[in-house]
């Protein structure tokens, strides 16, 4: 009989004792979802790492859930990698888990992409012929046959289903099919799927997915393709100890955070002036000693307007925002000659706004509540980086 699921929150600061095989718990810590402490005669202390996710190692079954909630991280991971990225490709379906939720939302995207067929297009396949189809590969044919005249090395285009977007999608379906405590009726709705999918390539693992790019064509699949690349992007499954097997999904919250901002602000900015860069590359001092990286710089006509930094701390609504954040922003505003810098927290109290002293540069400290729907959230992040371009435009006039 297997254990109960072991459920600790992302702010978990307590953790929890388990009793694990040194394999399986150096399985674990390998994982990094949690910190693997040892308590003495076989005892461990796990504790959250600041990552969020689902480890299975046999019948071990470790959950850290995020407190913004699976749904909204699943958007958040979405939205990071493509703005196209709605809040109605995931589930509206309640999970208690992540396995779940992220299944469900995966195959009902699918059903939907599928269900007009599967998708067709243009594929360059290279084989060995008895006839000239297509072009002549004449290097590969004097490589291989010499003197030989058949079969012909050629290179033709088949219209086809073993295109990116279905090898992106099947590939995803099989992993997603492998991972624990999926409902018997999730199962079948994947194995139906992926025979559907049937003369598709399976990616192998660890390969660059193939590029593909949204169209009129392939608009149905979009939806599917995101999640997709979610689940291969985060999700992996390798050998654990013995003939046991390691089914992760685990995700840096820091990470997506500073990815979501940025890629929400570059969006948020796009209307205006100038472009957005990220881990925008500059200098503290004139000898060019010292570097500094903002997460998100607005630069216009070469010259940075607007500077933004993500700062994930999701503290509780007395909590004091760390000093050090602002000694980091006063810096990146005296180095790029800005009166503003904007602190963006994942947070959701009221924002606040500090003058230095000695000085003209004002910091903001603008907190971010990721329980929010996501089209506030979003709203959210339009209303900051207008704010910033006015104060922009606001401080240049008083020059």
């Amino acid at each position: 009989m297997s254990e109960p699921p072991i459920a600790l929150d992302e702010l978990d600061t307590k953790g929890t004792r388990r009793r694990l095989d040194d394999g399986i718990a150096a399985a674990l810590s390998s994982t990094r979802l949690v910190e693997v402490h040892p308590d003495g005669h076989g005892w461990w202390h796990l504790l959250p790492t600041g990552k969020v996710g689902a480890v299975r190692i046999g019948d071990l079954d470790v959950q850290v859930r995020p407190k913004t909630g699976i749904t909204r991280l699943l958007f958040l991971l979405g939205y990071a990698l493509d703005p196209g990225f709605r809040p109605e490709d995931v589930t509206a379906t309640a999970e208690p888990d992540l396995w779940p939720a992220l299944a469900e939302s995966l195959i009902r995207q699918a059903e939907r992409a599928l269900a007009p067929g599967v998708l067709q297009g243009y594929v360059s396949v290279d084989e060995a012929l008895p006839l000239v189809r297509g072009r002549i590969r004449f290097a590969d044919q004097f490589t291989r046959r010499p003197g030989v005249l058949l079969p012909i090395e050629v290179r033709y285009d088949e219209y086809a289903t073993d295109i990116a977007e279905n090898q992106i999608l099947r590939t995803a379906l099989r992993r997603m099919a492998t991972v624990p405590r999926l409902p018997a009726g999730a199962r079948a709705r994947i194995t139906h799927l992926d025979g559907r999918l049937d003369g598709v390539h399976i990616l192998p693992t660890g390969t660059p997915l193939p590029s593909w790019r949204p169209s009129r064509l392939n608009e149905r699949y979009n939806a599917a393709l995101r999640l997709a690349q979610i689940t291969l992007r985060y999700q992996s499954a390798e050998p654990g100890p013995g003939d046991l097997t390691i089914a992760a999904f685990v995700v840096n919250m820091a990470r997506v955070f500073e990815d979501f901002v940025t890629t929400a602000l570059r969006d948020a900015l796009a209307p205006y002036p100038g472009h957005t860069a990220a881990q925008y590359q500059d200098h503290l001092d004139i000898d060019r000693s010292i570097p500094i990286r903002p997460d998100v710089v607005h630069v216009v006509n070469r010259r940075p307007v607007a500077v933004f930094d993500a700062k994930y701390k999701l503290e509780g609504p007395s909590s004091r925002y760390p000093n050090a954040d602002a000694y980091q922003m006063l810096a990146y505003c005296t180095a790029l000659d800005l009166p503003t810098g904007w602190l963006i927290y994942a947070q959701g109290t009221a924002p606040s706004r500090r003058r230095i002293r000695h000085t003209g540069i004002d910091i903001v400290h603008h907190p971010l509540d990721l329980t929010a729907i996501p089209h506030q959230i979003l709203t959210d992040l339009d209303n900051l980086a207008r704010d910033a371009v006015l104060a922009q435009h606001r401080a240049i006039t008083l020059r």
